[in-house]
């Protein structure tokens, strides 16, 4: 069985990395600690310049930025076992796809089956995981949809997100609904819209309705908790919002 003999740890917390090395000491006392670095730019310098360690150790949130920044400014070419002090969505990533990691404060049994994973699955070469590269595109800023180049007539027509007051679907049909009144017929689902706007512009009040912020006009109190909406230019039907969504509603608006 191979042995992870060199670590490289990497954590902006002091009394974090002093924990990490004592448990690593204890139990694997001939490891050898090649450095505890603190930032993404130091580590990416230390690899350029350093052989590969048998294992990184790796905080999540280091003191310039995310670590997975690390695999985007250089070739990372040892397995890697992160450690975040937040049971975040990268957390539930980890576990859906194995990739190892360990919360914060971290526990002596917790690191040392890390380890020994490690040692009876390690090989003299090492590819970074597709799966690290999934979880660096997801922690990207995403991008959201500016426009919509439609047909239109004979040719197309372009429509600014900013132009757009509420879209509205009905009869398995979705329109946008622009603020001078005009109404356009989109292809995406009220479902498909939700992943590409803009959260802090639209919000979605209920089966049929997405709306922007800027075209709602009144809120009014409804009964049982609800919320009955004015929409400016707007008059087919009350747009309610459920007294579920009632307090997300009020605190999307309120921000």
């Amino acid at each position: 069985m191979n042995g992870v003999k060199k670590i490289l740890i990497l954590e902006d917390e002091q009394l974090n990395a002093d924990r990490i090395q004592r448990l690593m000491l204890s139990i694997r006392p001939n490891t050898e600690i090649l450095a505890v670095l603190t930032s993404v730019k130091k580590t990416v310098d230390w690899l350029a310049i350093n052989e590969n360690p048998d294992l990184i150790l790796m905080d999540i949130r280091l003191a310039d930025g995310v670590s997975f920044e690390i695999f985007n400014l250089t070739d990372v070419k040892c397995p890697v076992v992160f450690t975040t002090a937040y049971d975040e969505y990268a957390v539930q990533a980890f576990k859906y796809n194995s990739i190892d990691y360990l919360l914060k404060p971290v526990e002596k049994d917790e690191l040392e089956a890390a380890i020994t994973k490690f040692e009876n699955t390690l090989q003299r070469s090492y590819q970074q995981s597709p799966l690290i590269e999934e979880l660096i595109r997801q922690m990207q800023p995403k991008a959201y949809r500016t426009r919509f180049f439609l047909p239109y007539r004979d040719g197309y027509r372009k429509i600014n997100m900013e132009d757009i007051a509420f879209f509205h679907s009905h009869l398995n049909i979705t329109c946008a609904n622009l603020f001078n009144g005009e109404k356009i017929v989109v292809p995406q689902t009220l479902e498909t819209l939700e992943q590409e706007l803009e959260p802090k512009n639209f919000f979605r009040v209920n089966r049929q309705y997405i709306l922007h912020a800027n075209s709602i006009e009144k809120v009014h109190n409804f009964f049982n908790g609800k919320l009955k909406l004015k929409v400016k230019n707007y008059s087919d039907e009350d747009i309610i919002v459920s007294r579920t969504k009632a307090p997300l509603f009020k605190t999307w608006l309120d921000y």
